[in-house]
């Protein structure tokens, strides 16, 4: 039985209604990235043991560190080939004739970045509005230790959406300009200009960059804005037009929060940067730059 989505955000009301329905999937995605105290003060580790504490009953912890991720790459939350995306999905019970809701217990971020994995793949999920908090706001039920086992579907065929992702010597031919691209960082003001401490390489970002901050399109209960709201946020340079928006931010993850947003507002033309200025900000030979973006 098919459990049609209503579009590509669903608020807690929609999901607690429908929780239980045989073709509901729900994900947790979140990890846990403390700020950093010092200059490359980079510490990661999975969110299971928070879901282990308390998650929307019936939701699965979808680990973006390791199980949903190439542990081989240089830089955390890689994106593996999509055969073991897929197969590592159905693992989850994630598969043909389900329909899949993620979210998390922060800022949404891991959600939106899980999302735009799925996207990749040709697979239209949705995301929890206002995540976690917002269903505890609402009052509803929680549940805690381990889930139910599940049975394995029959994983999604291979159809995989183009020009989703970009590498490193892509957005370096963009920066030479040898290739066409807007760069986009998502990251806070402080942390684009370089005054604040970053937990990779080196401070600052890309040269070139505009920055737009992907907590400036959430509001003060992290629900993302209205469409209004949200095309005033974003502006017109980087909402209208054909040229490609490359976005980036520590590690592909607050990004896919304003590929979210952009999404909704129909944007096309939209590829993550994976690596980010994890993989960028590493390597010394790579441009670097401070202070405000480009007016």
């Amino acid at each position: 039985m098919n459990l049609p989505l209503p579009g590509t955000l669903v608020d807690s009301d929609w999901l607690h209604t429908h929780l239980g329905h045989p073709a509901l999937i729900v994900l947790d995605a979140s990890v846990d990235l403390p700020s950093p105290g010092f200059d490359g003060d980079y510490r990661v580790a999975s969110g299971h043991d928070g879901w282990l504490r308390a998650h929307i009953p019936g939701s699965r912890h979808a680990d973006l560190l390791t199980a949903l991720a190439d542990t081989r790459a240089s830089f955390s939350f890689a994106l593996p080939a999509p055969a073991v995306l897929i197969q590592a999905l159905a693992d989850l019970g994630v598969g043909l004739g389900r329909s899949v809701v993620i979210y998390d217990r922060s800022d949404g971020f891991w959600a939106a970045r899980l999302w735009w994995m799925l996207r990749g793949l040709g697979i239209d999920a949705a995301v929890l509005d206002g995540g976690f908090n917002a269903w505890r706001q609402a009052g509803l039920p929680q549940h805690a230790g381990p889930g139910a086992m599940v049975g394995a579907p029959v994983p999604w065929p291979l159809a995989p959406r183009p020009g989703l992702w970009i590498d490193r010597a892509g957005v370096e031919a963009i920066v030479a300009g040898q290739a066409p691209g807007l760069l986009v960082c998502a990251l806070g003001a402080a942390l684009f200009e370089g005054s604040a401490t970053t937990r990779y390489a080196r401070r600052g970002h890309i040269p070139g960059s505009h920055n737009l901050p992907a907590r400036g399109l959430l509001d003060a209960q992290g629900r993302y804005l209205s469409k209004d709201a949200l095309a005033l946020a974003i502006g017109p340079t980087l909402l209208h037009g054909d040229v490609p928006l490359i976005l980036y931010c520590g590690g592909g993850i607050c990004a896919a929060a304003n590929a979210l947003a952009l999404t909704l507002l129909g944007r096309q033309n939209i590829a993550i940067y994976d690596g980010s200025l994890q993989e960028w900000a590493a390597d010394p030979r790579l441009p670097m730059t401070t202070g405000a973006a480009p007016a």
